[in-house]
This record gives C-alpha cells, structure tokens and sequence, in this order.
C-alpha cells in the first residue's frame, strides 16, 4: 500500500446515496465505539473546547458540521454535563440517513438539523465554538475553502477540525483492530480509505496555509487538529 501521497481519487461507501442503508445506519452507530477509541475527542475537550466554553461564564452554545450519526456531538454534551457548563449542541449534516441516526441521540440542549455550513450561515446564525470530526479529508480544494470560510464565520470563539493523520502505522493498526466491529458495516473499508484519503501533518499545514491562520496540531496518535479562531 503506497501512503506517500493522498489517495483522492477513492470514495467511501457510506457516500454512495444507492449504498445498503441497514449498513450504513449500522456504521453511523457504531460510530461511537469507533470515536471513542481512536478520535481523541476527550483529549481536545480537556485542552481546548472546556477552557474556552468555561472562560464564558455563560450558557455556550456549540455547533458540529457534518455530525454524521451524532455520537461525538452527543459525547461532547455529556462531558459538559458532566463537567457543570452549560452548553447548547446543534449537529448539522446534509444527508438525512445521516439524521436519522443522530436524532436518535437528541435530547434537551442537542440538536440534530440537515443543512450544511453555507445555508445554516446565511441564517445568521453564530455559535461560541464550531467543530468537525472527519470532515477535512473529504472536501476537494473548492469545498475545503468554503467549509473554512463557512467554520470561521460561525464562530465567535474556537474552531476546531479534528480528522485522521495518514501512515503506515495507523493503516495496519485500524486493519487489524476493526476486525471486531466490522460485521454488517462499512467500518473497515471506509475507514482505510479514509486514512488514504487524509493528509499528513506538513500536508494540512500547506493546505490550510491558502485559507488563513490556522495552527495544527497531535493531540493524540494518529491524529491532527486543525486549530483556528472565528470571526463572526
């Protein structure tokens, strides 16, 4: 398997409107032990989204484009919770198979809407952070500038664009340690295509360099976090 460069070229199964919906709801859902595991999700919520919603000393709110099946926006909510901040969570995906899953994790305070950043945008509409999980190594040059565009103009605080670090090593460990969960889903074959898809750390810094000031950074193995500060 030759890493060395971005396979762009690959689509995932999950993004075929014909594919099986039984497994793609399966997949959506499964999501969440998959996220858990591997996303790094709890590490950024300690470094970054926590210290920034509770320096507000306010009820928060918090948007997530392309929230998929909702698990990492419903996570989110219940580490808030958990830690007494009072946030509000909207999830926002354009595919509703996708919602369909997500709302099955609704509940007061998280929201699930199908829409996208352009037309939730155009509402006027402004959140205190903006997130993503996954989102970055699917959009072509076009898309990737309009969803950062979209991301800052949402946000009066922190944005923060969480995907996977392409290489050698997390391909083989994702192969191998997703045998248990792939049963009935698209876990497998997507998920490497999407490491193939991703970008390396030097890669994404080229990258986003295009579209304004933005810092990345590892906050867990095999991970990148693309940091930047909103401005609505």
């Amino acid at each position: 398997m030759d890493l060395r460069h971005r396979d762009v070229d690959l689509r995932e199964l999950m993004d075929d409107p014909d594919c099986d919906p039984v497994a793609l709801a399966a997949t959506l859902r499964r999501f969440d032990v998959v996220n858990r595991a591997v996303s790094g999700w709890g590490t950024v919520w300690r470094r970054h989204l926590r210290p920034a919603l509770a320096r507000l000393d306010r009820p928060a709110r918090v948007l997530d484009i392309g929230s998929g099946g909702g698990d990492v926006t419903a996570r989110l909510a219940g580490l808030a919770e958990r830690d007494g901040l009072r946030v509000e969570w909207l999830g926002i995906d354009p595919d509703p198979r996708a919602l369909a899953v997500a709302r099955e994790r609704a509940r007061p305070g998280v929201e699930f809407r199908s829409t996208d950043s352009t037309a939730l945008r155009a509402t006027g509409e402004r959140f205190d952070a903006v997130i993503s999980n996954h989102v970055l190594h699917h959009l072509g040059e076009p898309e990737l500038r309009s969803f950062l565009d979209d991301s800052l103009a949402l946000s009066t605080g922190l944005v923060l664009h969480a995907d996977i670090e392409r290489g050698r090593t997390a391909y083989a460990l994702y192969a191998a340690g997703i045998l248990p969960l792939q049963r009935g889903t698209f876990l497998r074959t997507d998920g490497l295509r999407s490491i193939r898809r991703s970008y390396r750390a030097p890669e994404l810094r080229l990258s986003l360099a295009r579209h304004g000031t933005w810092h990345v950074l590892r906050p867990a193995p095999f991970r990148l976090l693309a940091v930047g500060s909103g401005r609505a």
